[in-house]
């Protein structure tokens, strides 16, 4: 069946009996897994500790990233302090953390760490209540925990001023959910002919094609995505994010689900796009192992210093990555402190070598690592 022939995918009579060509996607997945296994090596000489680093630095992205695709920025720190604190992982200090980050983190890192438990409606309906905790998404108050009713129409996903608005989108009708969940949930947690990569994309597809939610859909399914590569590795640690890949694919990303939603019942392009950026995802993973490899020297160096609590929370800032101009005035804002003592916090390490002044110009005196650190 050609497009056009129906709107939206759900419509077809074929619905939802997925086809793909698995000999098109064939040479894409041996590559995945190939890429997938290099990385596992490469883990297998680091030690218990570095590769709790590794997972935290993933998880923290993760979140991050996940929440940036649909157009909403967390704190970095207060997702690492949050991530951190459930990985049971010493940081060095734990930033505030709000209920919203606490959240998300609780939803990627449930499909993540108990991918082995089946995916049932008081599952997705818990993950949906912890993103929204208000039970606001934005100023609209929204069904949270339980299936949209449709009461203002059906779902839609536009853009666009009023009066030109473009629908990308239209959601199957609330009244057909019930029927729609359970059959998707049937499969998801049944034995199912797919390879387990394909079940990954197929999952990821198929729930926010029923966008089952007010909102949230979108990083709920890449939850579930999520959950199925965890599954298909066999382990729960997370050494890549996909949805950081996304998001650095973010229009791609759009555009493939829509030009897929109002195509046929034949998803081989959606496979074989979802399979080529789940291997520049692994791809990317060694900058984050390098990344937590390089923190690891770093500590080691200093390791006899006498660095003090907040020089240890400046450091940690910095070593993860500090955007913008790193001033006293700054640290003194994130510490807490007063300036005379920021400023007397920096020049110490100044004075070891830890920090330099940096070379940028400005009003006020910036610091940077010294080279060599990461």
């Amino acid at each position: 069946m050609n497009s056009g022939d129906y709107p939206f995918i759900w419509q077809s009579p074929d619905w939802p009996h997925w086809r793909y060509d698995l000999a098109v996607l064939s040479r894409s997945l041996s590559d995945v897994s190939r890429a997938q296994g290099l990385l596992q090596g490469r883990l297998v000489d680091a030690g218990m500790p570095l590769r709790d680093q590794a997972t935290l630095s993933t998880l923290t992205e993760d979140v991050i990233r996940t929440s940036e695709i649909e157009g909403e920025r967390l704190d970095a720190a207060s997702v690492r302090s949050s991530v951190a604190r459930r990985l049971g992982v010493d940081i060095g200090g734990l930033a505030p953390v709000d209920r919203h980050v606490e959240g998300v983190v609780e939803m990627v890192l449930d499909a993540t760490t108990r991918c082995d438990e089946p995916l049932t409606c008081e599952r997705l309906f818990r993950w949906h209540a912890a993103l929204f905790p208000a039970g606001y998404a934005g100023l609209s108050a929204i069904r949270v925990g339980k299936w949209r009713d449709d009461a203002g129409g059906p779902m839609q996903v536009v853009s666009g001023p009023v009066g030109r608005r473009r629908v990308h989108f239209e959601a199957p009708p609330a009244d057909r959910l019930e029927r729609q969940v359970d059959r998707f949930l049937a499969w998801a947690n049944g034995a199912t002919d797919e390879p387990a990569l394909i079940k990954s994309g197929i999952a990821h597809l198929w729930f926010v094609t029923l966008h089952p939610f007010d909102d949230g859909n979108g990083r709920i399914a890449r939850a579930i995505g999520d959950l199925f590569l965890a599954r298909a590795e066999g382990s729960p640690r997370r050494y890549y994010s996909l949805s950081a890949q996304i998001q650095r694919e973010r229009s791609a990303y759009y555009e493939m689900l829509e030009r897929t939603q109002k195509q046929s019942i034949d998803i081989t392009a959606w496979l074989a796009w979802y399979l080529d950026v789940l291997h520049r995802a692994v791809d990317a993973a060694p900058l984050t192992l390098d990344g937590v490899l390089a923190k690891s020297r770093f500590w080691q160096r200093w390791a006899t210093a006498a660095l003090n609590e907040r020089q240890v929370k400046l450091v940690t800032r910095l070593l993860d990555g500090f955007e913008g101009k790193f001033t006293s005035g700054k640290w003194a804002a994130i510490a807490k402190c007063s300036p005379d003592t920021a400023l007397r916090d920096i020049n110490e390490l100044v004075a070891l070598g830890v920090l330099r002044r940096s070379d940028a110009g400005g009003r006020s005196t910036s610091y940077e690592l010294v080279e060599g650190s990461p």
